[in-house]
Formats: C-alpha cells, structure tokens, sequence
C-alpha cells in the first residue's frame, strides 16, 4: 500500500519543547508504519534536522519526507500558548493542498493522520482527499476537572476557558463532520474523548494509546528491593505546567512526610510553574526532603524512577502521559489521577487512581496512597512487577505497529474488498 501521512510532529530528537512527547509520537508510528508500507509523510519543516540525523544512522528507504512550512511572517503566532493551535490549523490547510497535488501523482491507496491528535482541530487531509482514511490516535475531549481549575492562576483559567470554547466551536465545524465520516476508523487515547464522538460513530472509535516504549530500554528487570534504613523515594516527572498539577503532588507528599521524614521527593523537569512550586516547597519547609531537576537525558531519567518506589502523577488532563508508561516499565506503581491519558493507562492490578473530586480530596488521596505503599513492601513490589508486565507485553513500540496493521486489514484493506 502507498500510504500518505499527516504527521505535523514527528522528531526523533523532539526539538520543540512545546511538544517534545508528540514529535517523538509521530516519529515512533511513522517507523513502525514503514516495516508494513510505503510512506509519503507530510510534516513540518521543524522536524527536517532531526529526521536527517536519524535517516543517516538508520536509513528508512520506503518513507519519503514532504516538509511543509508557513509564512515566517507567522511565527509570532507560536509565542502565544493557544495562537500555536491557529499556526497549526493553517498550516492543515497548506499541508492538504501539497497533499492533492502529491496524490496526481502518486495516487495513494490510503491517507492516516497522525499528529497533532486532537479531535477537535479537523484533519483536512482526511476530510477531502479521497481516498480511505484512518484518523488518530487523537485526544482532546479531556478537561481540567471542574473542582481543580482554582489551581490555575487567573490567566491559566482564562486559557482554559478559551480552550473549552474553542473545543465546541471546533467540533461543529463541517470539516471535522465531514471527517468523522469519511473516517473508516477513528483511533483514541482516552475515555474523554471516545465520549465527545457521535454516538453514531461508536462503531469505528477504537482505543489506542499514544504513548510506548523501547523495549531495549526496560531490560534490567525489576527495581532491587528497598533496604532497611532507606529513605522512601518518590518520584515524578514532566514539564512544569499549570496542568501538571506539581503544586498537588507537593503538598501531598509533605502531609505524608510529616509522618515518614524518613522519605524524599524527586521532580524532574522544568517549565513555566517551576518558580511557583519551588515557592511552595519553602513555604512548606520541604527543602531538605523535595528536589527539582532540570530535564535529564532519557536514560537519567529512567534511572531515577528505578531507584525510586513510587511515581506520582497528579496530570488534570494529560492526553495521553508517557512518563506514566515508563514508570511502568521501570517496575515502580503509579499513583495518578483518574483523568485523561494516566486514568486509561492505569488499573488497580499495577496503580492506584485518585478520582479528582476537590482539591483536599485530591491531596488526601494521594498521600492516604503514598502510605499505602509504603506500608507495604509487597504489595508495592507487586504492583511494579505487574506494571512492568503489562508495559511490556501492550505499550511496546513493535506491539503497537502489529496493532496498528491489523487495523489497517480490518478497516482500510477489508473495507476496499467490500
């Protein structure tokens, strides 16, 4: 099959920091998608050095990149957090017009968006040219719990607002009708969003995730069992936004530390709140006990989590959350919010899921977990051992590609034979 892509993301080296997990997203699908066919991917002109640096270690002869960029004139555009969202509906546009030209050409047998995966900004590849079309994985039907939202600060509410706006004006837009039924199936990420699809559609949503892993990066087995006299480490990961909801996990653990000074927190990131949670950790006299750390290699990254004994993740509306994944694989329970991406990734056999009701409840369930697991050896060992095992056995890369082939047969190639 000669499949064209729309993959604005797609970056081995994720050289954007204002989404480093979805470029790395849509280069992992787009390699898994050309050990099955061959690939025209359309992506943007930002992702050339990095997929130039990547293609002269591993040469990928069946993808053949078009890059595609706006105006400079429009850049201003990605200074303003939802103006990036209006730079990458226009450039939708311009990236289906190289599209219908391409496909004079090369006359495709099928088209798949890929990134961004939003189901609320239409893929206009999709919707317009014709041939059969796969859209997602795709998010966006997740929102700041109510209760949560006097987290942000008056402008994070503003922008939220904007943002839920916006989600309903872009979801009765002709386009994105015409796309949801033009779709012969619509892949998502999360429960949020399969419930904001028509119930007419239900029949072609199907669960797929957004996030895996490497599985040469989860060989050392388990993490080694804490020692007696050990401090109790707790660890979590991401960038410092408002939707992180950091300032959360902060507070909680220094409730449960107030009982186990004998324990320490690690948060690795950086990012816009990274001054108003260092602020909170003063104010709380946690200096001794919580660290932050800038961004750190990958393999830094997944080192700290097997040294530690629990990831915490208080995310309001992550899409998808990969370190959730990765904590997973690194053998370590999770402790997350039932919300988005974290809620659909986690069960009760390897995790434990905070259902966001208030802001108390929330800080009290998370510390209620954290002693929970700390109480008991066991029972945190398990949880590990059965997060790595599903890590391994679903979200693995490779698992995903055969997944995604045999959507390809049930839904494009079975549905031509029809």
């Amino acid at each position: 099959m000669k499949v064209l892509v729309s993959a604005y993301a797609c970056n081995p080296a994720g050289s954007l920091k204002l989404h480093p997990g979805e470029d790395l997203t849509g280069w992992r699908l787009v390699e898994q998608l050309a050990r099955f066919y061959d690939l025209w991917v359309v992506t943007h002109q930002y992702n050339k050095a990095g997929i130039s640096e990547a293609r002269a270690g591993t040469p990928l002869p069946n993808i053949q990149f078009i890059f595609v960029e706006l105006s400079k004139a429009l850049k201003w555009l990605y200074r303003i957090e939802f103006g990036q969202r209006i730079y990458y509906y226009l450039w939708q546009i311009k990236a289906w017009r190289v599209a219908r030209k391409l496909h004079r050409e090369v006359r495709f047998d099928a088209a798949h968006h890929l990134t961004f995966g939003n189901d609320w900004i239409p893929s206009f590849i999709g919707a317009f040219l014709p041939v059969p079309f796969l859209w997602g994985p795709v998010g966006g039907g997740q929102r700041t719990p109510k209760p949560l939202l006097k987290e942000y600060s008056l402008y994070g509410r503003f922008a939220e607002s904007a943002r839920n706006c916006a989600q309903s004006v872009g979801r009765r837009m002709l386009v994105r009708k015409r796309c949801l039924k033009k779709a012969r199936a619509v892949l998502v990420c999360n429960r949020e969003t399969q419930a904001r699809m028509p119930r007419k559609y239900q029949d072609k949503i199907l669960y797929f995730p957004v996030n895996g892993i490497a599985a040469e990066d989860f060989m050392d087995g388990l993490p080694e069992p804490r020692r007696n006299g050990q401090r109790f480490k707790v660890i979590t990961a991401g960038r410092l936004h408002r939707l992180k909801g950091f300032s959360l996990a902060v507070e909680a653990f220094g409730a449960f530390a107030e009982k186990h000074p004998a324990s320490e927190m690690v948060i690795i990131g950086a990012g816009p709140e990274g001054g108003r949670i260092s602020g909170l950790i003063s104010r709380l006299g946690l200096e001794d006990k919580v660290r932050i750390l800038p961004w750190l290699p990958r393999r830094e990254v997944l080192a700290n989590m097997r040294s530690s004994d629990v990831f915490l993740f208080p995310s309001f509306r992550d899409g998808g959350g990969a370190v959730v994944v990765e904590a997973m694989g690194s053998g370590i329970p999770v402790v997350v919010l039932d919300s988005g991406g974290p809620g659909a990734h986690v069960e009760e056999a390897w995790g434990i899921k905070v259902t966001p009701k208030s802001r108390d409840s929330v800080i009290k369930g998370m510390a209620s977990a954290l002693e929970t697991l700390c109480a008991d050896d066991a029972l945190r060992h398990r949880l590990g051992a059965t997060g790595r095992k599903r890590a391994l056995e679903f979200y693995v890369w490779d698992r995903l590609g055969d997944r995604l082939q045999e959507i390809y047969r049930e839904f494009l190639i079975a549905g031509d034979r029809e």
